[in-house]
C-alpha cells in the first residue's frame, strides 16, 4: 500500500506561481511512476504531468507544457509540480497519483493510488 499526501495549493493571481508537493510513503513507493491529475468544477479529471522515479522520464499535457515542471526528490520520496505562468483555466483540484509500474502513463485508469487532492485557484 502507498500513501500520498499533497500540499502547496492555494489562491494565486494569473501569471503567478505555485509549487505542489506530494509525499509518498509505504511499500516500494520509490519504484513507482508518479503523476498529477486535476479536476475543474463540472469537468472530468484530466492528466497534467507524470514522472518515473527510476527512469526520470516525464510526460506533460499539452496545456501545461512549458509552464509546469514535474520533479522528484528521491531522498524525501516527494514529487513536486512547479506551476508557473498560471492561468484562470488552471483552477482545479490537483491530485497526486502513483502506479505500480516504472514508466508513467497519461491515463487515469492506469494509476493505483490517489491522494486526497489540493485546491488551486487562479484569479484573473
Amino acid at each position: 500500500q502507498v500513501q500520498l499526501v499533497e500540499s502547496g495549493g492555494g489562491l494565486v493571481q494569473a501569471g503567478g506561481s505555485l509549487r505542489l508537493s506530494c509525499a509518498a510513503s509505504g511499500r516500494a513507493a520509490s519504484s513507482y511512476a508518479m503523476g498529477w491529475f486535476r479536476q475543474a468544477p463540472g469537468k472530468e479529471r484530466e492528466f497534467v504531468a507524470a514522472i518515473s522515479w527510476i527512469l526520470g522520464s516525464t510526460e506533460y499535457a499539452d496545456s501545461v507544457k512549458g509552464r509546469f515542471t514535474i520533479s522528484q526528490d528521491n531522498a524525501k520520496n516527494t514529487v513536486y509540480l512547479q506551476m508557473n505562468s498560471l492561468k484562470p483555466e488552471d483552477t482545479a483540484d490537483y491530485y497526486c497519483t502513483a502506479r505500480r509500474r516504472y514508466y508513467p502513463s497519461l491515463y487515469e485508469r492506469d494509476y493505483d493510488y490517489w491522494g486526497q487532492g489540493t485546491q488551486v485557484t487562479v484569479s484573473s
